[in-house]
């Protein structure tokens, strides 16, 4: 089946919000009988009846609010795409240079830049996406002016706050023998157990570390070390063996359940991500704004 593309989900999603074909094409620039033509092609490609066409007009149908919803979130995904590839391409020269650790660059950060660029769209944003102790080096060097990191640290010489939360959950894949059981695993036999793991220096990692050891159970058994998370969950679902991950990376493999999450008792997986810059040091302009933003965005 060929996929949709990204004019079309725009469009039906407009329907939805605008409430008619008209309206929705005329906001786009475009004809409505093009984007009647448009629509008719999007539902033969999903196999799916979308909007309900009636002489008093058009109004999505209740596949059609389904599909709309799920298309928004494209369209806000692919919007969080291309800030972020913007502000990867423009590492250098930036007016606000900020580094991100995975996680952050990943799930939360695009769209902190997308507004703060919204806001002020002459404002000229750099990322640098690296792990949290590289994070926290490019920081206190002066390299860039805000980071963020998602290590338990502490992190001396740095300011800190807290922007989000997050949460690590140990993972298999469905034919692992841990996905058939019925009591939880315990913090001393996931120590015990050899984990695909990020590398050292890793926020994930780090939490993992931090955890086992408040649990007095001792440091983490590598099995194999990666550089991303996208790598720790390709090599879970290969069979390489289980992993402790953030859950924000493992959604659609456990909702499709390729991964299955794992139950553990005497361990808290739980962390907060945090900005940093250095300390004493007051934040202002497009730095302090875009710390303002990201603090808001955790509290909502």
């Amino acid at each position: 089946m060929t996929g949709p593309d990204l004019d079309s989900l725009r469009l039906l999603v407009l329907v939805d919000d605008l409430g008619s074909i008209g309206q929705a094409a005329g906001a786009l620039g475009i004809a409505q009988p093009s984007a009647s033509k448009r629509l008719s092609t999007l539902e033969r490609q999903l196999g799916l009846s979308l909007v309900d066409r009636t002489r008093r007009g058009s109004a999505l149908t209740p596949d059609g609010r389904v599909i709309a919803g799920w298309a928004h979130r494209v369209l806000t995904e692919v919007d969080g795409l291309r800030t972020g590839a913007e502000a990867l391409r423009t590492q250098r020269g930036a007016q606000l240079r900020v580094a991100a650790s995975m996680t952050l660059a990943e799930h939360f950060v695009p769209a902190w830049i997308g507004e703060i660029k919204r806001t002020g769209p002459d404002t000229y944003v750099g990322l640098e996406v690296v792990n949290s102790e590289q994070v926290a080096d490019l920081v206190a060097r002066g390299r860039v002016d805000l980071g963020f990191v998602e290590s338990p640290g502490p992190w001396p010489g740095l300011a800190t706050r807290r922007v989000a939360a997050d949460r690590l959950v140990v993972v298999v894949p469905a034919g692992h023998a841990w996905a058939r059981r019925r009591r939880p695993l315990t913090a001393a036999e996931l120590a015990a157990t050899p984990l695909v793991v990020r590398e050292p220096g890793s926020g994930t990692r780090e939490t993992v570390e931090s955890a086992l050891r408040r649990a007095g159970a001792g440091p983490v058994k590598p099995l194999l070390e990666l550089g991303s998370a996208s790598a720790v969950r390709n090599a879970v679902i290969a069979g390489a063996g289980p992993a402790v991950i953030s859950e924000l990376d493992v959604v659609r493999e456990v909702a499709g359940r390729r991964l299955v999450p794992v139950t553990v008792t005497g361990v808290e997986l739980g962390r907060v991500l945090r900005a940093v810059w250095p300390a004493g040091r007051r934040l202002a302009g497009a730095a302090a704004d875009l710390l303002t933003l990201a603090v808001k965005s955790g509290q909502s």
